[in-house]
């Protein structure tokens, strides 16, 4: 997977959003929310030219008191709604 160019992570009256930048990119019907976690996930993923699953299950081993099981599960969830919301490519 990797993320696509032109959503960038703000803080918003400090919640973390997604949002599309540039001209052809203004829908503000479709504003995606980060919690903590997910955040951290996007801001490493837009600094890599791809990623797996399994990598972002490392990087929350990493940074929270999880087991890689339990990890790689909120991994592919996580993933899948980034895919659906149109962030990601497959």
């Amino acid at each position: 997977m990797k993320a696509k160019k032109g959503f960038n992570l703000r803080d918003v009256c400090g919640e973390q959003i997604i949002v599309a930048e540039g001209k052809e990119n203004i829908d503000f019907s479709n504003i995606i929310s980060m919690n903590e976690s997910s955040a951290y996930l996007w801001k490493a993923v837009q600094q890599e030219p791809a990623f797996t699953n399994e990598q972002l299950a490392q990087l929350l081993t990493e940074q929270y008191d999880i087991d890689f099981e339990t990890a790689l599960e909120d991994a592919k969830a996580l993933s899948q709604q980034w895919i659906e919301a149109g962030i990601v490519e497959a």
